[in-house]
């Protein structure tokens, strides 16, 4: 398992975002050498968790929660011959774009080693939205990426340090539930009644969609 790229992305006017000024970083590109990679801060307040990446919309995104986003190459070639476009390491906006990597399999409070000293922990998967539809240029793209249920990770920061492309991907810890990114991304969008089967995860799963399935689970408890 390896670590294909880190991709940095700069504030950018767009016509395609609800951001108030109208950026985003979402046009990520592969770094030339190592990124610093560390704990933003809580959402709303902190944005990316690497050094030199563009988060603007901190409103929904960014945040100690969701500091990385990581993305299988496995799955950008997937989409490379479903859309018969080139999709380099970045275009989905991800941070890390990886190989070897089950990462919408990877399960909630999964932790990976990254080169020497750097430890992320998976969150959540990615909701697409409007601006990710718009910076692909593909009509029906947030309904077919959903559909498709293999969204990416976010991942938490545990241990800061630098990360570069050629880093060594490491499983760590594994939990022993069966909550995986893709299975918390159904629950999220199109199966809620997976909701409840996300409380195994705990304290891992991201705050959100904790909130999310407390609140299901309650509801429809009995």
């Amino acid at each position: 398992m390896q670590l294909l790229s880190v991709n940095l992305g700069r504030a950018r006017t767009v016509p395609y975002t609800d951001h108030p000024q109208g950026v985003t970083g979402i046009d990520k590109r592969p770094a030339d050498g190592p990124v610093r990679v560390s704990a933003p801060g809580p959402k709303g307040v902190g944005a990316s968790g690497l050094a030199g990446d563009a988060v603007c919309d901190t409103r929904h995104h960014g945040g100690d929660d969701q500091a990385v986003y990581a993305m299988a190459r496995e799955d950008l070639d997937f989409w490379e011959r479903e859309l018969g476009r080139a999709l380099p390491n970045g275009s989905f906006g991800e941070n890390l774009t990886t190989a070897g990597l089950d990462v919408s399999g990877a399960r909630i409070g999964e932790r990976w080693r990254i080169g020497p000293s750097v430890v992320l922990e998976v969150t959540s998967g990615r909701i697409p939205c409007r601006t990710f539809q718009g910076h692909l240029g593909e009509k029906g793209w947030v309904k077919r990426f959903t559909l498709n249920g293999a969204p990416g990770a976010y991942l938490r920061v545990l241990e800061p340090g630098e990360v570069r492309a050629g880093d060594p991907v490491e499983i760590v810890h594994r939990p022993d539930h069966d909550v995986t990114v893709a299975m918390e991304f159904r629950a999220g969008t199109t199966e809620r009644s997976l909701l409840p089967r996300l409380l195994a995860a705990g304290p891992a799963l991201h705050p959100e969609s904790l909130a999310a399935a407390r609140k299901y689970a309650e509801a429809y408890a009995g």
